[in-house]
């Protein structure tokens, strides 16, 4: 192709992967936010919050790694990311029959089986996902890309909840769960236009041998394991997100709608920052602004768990948005640096694992946490918690603490 021409080939199929993303992204949080509300009406308990996140981490362990392998080595990247949104649109499916009273037996067997069945859709979406930005675009154009592609995750981040607390509080929840079904759909359709040559694909070997490999090369890196480390137990101790429908209803006594706000608020935080980050990548310092906006986001946690406001808390959760999204957009930028071509379906596997997999955990976490110690006080700890992760990683993981994002090139 011609310069120009590969421009346009470049900007098209992005474009389509984008949209596949923001899809998903919105019927994801549909769900997140329509669950949670539906599950703490039935309950009233905030553990049945955690074990929402529970319901779905234990499939999702259990199938991404195997996922992993088989987007480096089977078939083509874009049918299992089809193979994602066309499960989740099963999912949708039940969910609104749930609502709509047409199935019959235990409500909340439905709700957790369902979210258990999401766990194994969401284990292909980052494998798949990952492996497809990194053929698209050229190497040079990853940290830039990376931050359009926080940005768009990060507004259906804040689109999804608010539009699933409008749909609850001016419709119902069937409403919300079918508008979800009809994103899931687009999304796969997305996915089927995305028209692109794959690389071939590595040479097959045994699956657990695949998986080991993958495993050693996160484990034996110190800047790629350091990041993920400090992603993972900042998000697990501070989910503070996942104990929203109990803030809501217990402590500002407010309905479906304010659930929105607060649920979208760290995401358009996230969206200011990537959009600057767009313009601006932190190529310098990159370890130590990593490390430093991390700590950020445990503050800005213990603040919303001393606010009393509704929108006190609504601008420390803006805040905490902003910090994480410095750090998501980071870690994402080093992980396509740092990680072969080879093997980044593996490597976006254990990277969910450790990140993706802390959101769930995270909210069961901080359900237990809740139960235990109070509502308040189990967010506090969480960010306690954060602020001593970070100083952890700061020693143990010098290289990253000292990296400048050149030297990945």
């Amino acid at each position: 192709m011609l310069p120009m021409e590969l421009f346009k080939y470049h900007q098209f199929a992005f474009a389509k992967l984008l949209a596949f993303r923001i899809q998903i992204v919105l019927a994801y949080q549909i769900i997140a936010v329509v669950v949670g509300w539906h599950i703490y009406q039935i309950t009233h308990n905030p553990l049945s919050l955690g074990l929402i996140g529970l319901a779905e981490v234990i499939p999702y362990f259990a199938s991404v790694l195997f996922a992993g392998h088989a987007v480096d080595h089977y078939y083509s990247r874009r049918a299992f990311a089809g193979l994602a949104a066309g499960l989740l649109t099963i999912n949708a499916l039940t969910l609104t029959a749930v609502a709509l009273g047409w199935l019959d037996g235990n409500i909340t067997f439905w709700i957790y089986g369902s979210i258990a069945f999401t766990g194994v859709a969401r284990a292909f979406i980052a494998p798949s996902y990952n492996t497809l930005f990194a053929i698209i675009l050229p190497r040079e154009q990853y940290a830039r890309a990376a931050g359009i592609g926080t940005s768009t995750f990060q507004v259906g981040l804040v689109l999804g909840p608010a539009i699933g607390g409008m749909l609850v509080g001016f419709g119902s929840k069937s409403l919300a769960y079918g508008v979800a079904t009809l994103l899931c759909l687009g999304a796969a359709i997305s996915i089927a236009l995305l028209k692109l040559e794959e690389p071939k694909k590595a040479e097959s070997i045994p699956v657990f041998t695949s998986i080991a490999q993958g495993l050693r090369f996160v484990f034996s890196n110190q800047i790629i394991l350091g990041a993920l480390s400090l992603d993972m137990f900042a998000v697990l101790f501070g989910g503070a997100v996942a104990m929203l429908p109990a803030f809501i209803h217990d402590v500002y006594q407010m309905g479906p709608e304010s659930l929105g706000i607060l649920r979208a608020a760290p995401a358009l935080g996230a969206i200011i920052t990537g959009l600057w980050l767009t313009r601006h990548p932190i190529n310098l310092n990159t370890g130590r602004w990593l490390l430093g906006t991390v700590a950020g986001f445990g503050l800005c946690i213990i603040g919303f768990g001393l606010s009393t406001s509704f929108w006190m808390a609504a601008v420390m959760l803006l805040l905490s948005g902003l910090f994480d999204g410095v750090s998501v957009i980071t870690r994402q930028t080093i992980m396509q640096l740092a990680t072969p071509d080879a093997m980044r379906g593996r490597v976006s596997a254990i990277n969910g694992i450790f990140i993706g997999s802390s959101n769930e955990l995270g909210a069961f976490e901080s359900g237990v946490t809740a139960r235990l110690m109070g509502l308040v006080p189990s967010v506090i700890f969480g960010g306690l918690m954060t602020l001593g992760v970070v100083g952890a990683t700061a020693k143990l993981a010098p290289k990253l603490r000292t990296l400048h994002l050149h030297q990945l090139h």
